[in-house]
């Protein structure tokens, strides 16, 4: 991994959500919410979002997953998710402007497409929360495109002020039951100031008896080392840890990408980014574990450690879990760093998570007491339950 404060050449934390998205159109929510919030499912009865955050607050451990927005494109849709196993869902992404106001990014995939018998996916994450009373949902602001922008709304009182304005009018208006930032990423200690700033100024019209307020953050020392980590703990529901991308086409050696355990001391792991997170201070209930739903290819290697040319699967180096392990290989577990991988075919080295190792790091969250896991993105897990990341990492967190 790329030892530059801002990971030159790493992928952001949205690059396996924004994987083969469209271009689409965008849309401000002051020119068209008071039209479209009928369609968001407002004449149902509902739960009060803040009984929803009081109840959501003795779950035991979250279960939580990212749902792009351009999902709708390749026929997926959040009616397909078993919500059984599932209690919070990002929807990903809104769009952040410069004045500091928020909009959804996609008006036909959020408010329009034909989406489990209503309009739009976000209007079906509506209509499922009448349905599933434990279901909370949402809204993610940001994403890889948003990192300059970010900077320039977070260094500004009246910037913050204004996103903050506007994002509780979208939440208002759509039905949400708050926001997640994703900041890719907070590049230097000014950055992780104006990072905290904004998380203050947000409180003060999200207030938390009634808003979820999360961020999702990168497993990597460089970035987090920029955050007073303890001050946006206390804004925050929960940190996303994004437990993976620690190898990739970026790195000069392949590697376990989302290993739990490092092979050697100078790399890093999921389990030495939630030491690093709570000796600085964050709960470990505020800590969401991050499992990716995707696997990092190396071309001509064979396993972790060695020199590779290229990477296969998709323009970014990855193949989506429910395409894994490769036709013609064999899975694989390395129990040391837990993770599974797969070698040959079109992949060469491919390094992924697999039911085994999420059962693994569910009970090292329980052992640290963390608040659950999370999963990016939830099309990409397959539908079979025994095979179904989501449902082991489930199953796990709530067996005895």
């Amino acid at each position: 991994m790329s030892t530059s404060p801002c990971f030159e050449g790493s992928p952001s934390v949205s690059s396996f959500i924004s994987r083969s998205s469209p271009k689409s159109p965008t849309w401000s929510p002051s020119s068209r919410l008071e039209e479209s919030s009928p369609r968001f499912g407002h004449e149902l009865p509902s739960v009060s979002r803040k009984s929803r955050i009081t109840s959501a607050a003795n779950v035991l451990y979250n279960n939580a997953v990212y749902w792009p927005n351009h999902s709708v494109y390749r026929g997926d849709t959040p009616g397909s998710l078993n919500y059984g196993c599932i209690n919070r869902v990002y929807y990903a992404f809104a769009n952040i402007m410069p004045d500091g106001g928020v909009f959804l990014s996609d008006e036909w995939a959020d408010a329009t497409a034909p989406c489990d018998g209503v309009q739009g996916a976000l209007g079906s994450l509506m209509h499922l929360k009448q349905k599933y009373h434990h279901l909370q949902v949402v809204l993610s602001i940001g994403g890889g495109a948003s990192s300059e922008t970010f900077a320039l709304v977070a260094s500004s009182p009246i910037l913050r002020d204004n996103f903050a304005q506007s994002a509780r009018g979208l939440v208002e208006a759509s039905g949400l039951d708050g926001i997640d930032i994703v900041w890719d990423y907070p590049c230097s200690p000014q950055q992780g100031s104006d990072f905290v700033s904004l998380l203050a100024a947000i409180r003060i019209h999200l207030p938390e008896d009634r808003y979820l307020l999360t961020a999702a953050l990168p497993g990597a020392k460089p970035i987090l080392q920029n955050i007073n980590l303890r001050q946006a703990a206390e804004y925050l529901d929960s940190i996303n840890l994004m437990a993976y991308d620690y190898f990739g086409p970026w790195s000069h050696r392949s590697g376990h990408h989302s290993q739990l355990y490092a092979m050697n001391k100078d790399e890093a792991s999921g389990a030495s980014s939630v030491q690093y997170l709570m000796a600085s201070g964050v709960p470990g209930k505020k800590i969401l574990f991050g499992i990716p739903l995707f696997g990092r290819s190396f071309l001509h290697a064979s396993g972790s450690g060695h020199k590779f040319q290229g990477a296969g699967g998709g323009d970014d180096g990855s193949f989506e879990y429910c395409q894994l392990p490769r036709r013609g290989t064999k899975e694989q577990v390395d129990k040391r760093a837990v993770a599974a991988q797969c070698v040959g075919g079109d992949g060469g080295f491919v390094t992924y998570d697999n039911p085994d190792t999420v059962k693994a790091k569910a009970t090292f969250c329980k052992q640290k007491g963390l608040g659950g896991l999370f999963y990016s993105s939830a099309p990409s897990d397959v539908k079979d339950s025994k095979r179904s990341l989501i449902t082991a990492g489930f199953r796990t967190l709530h067996s005895s």
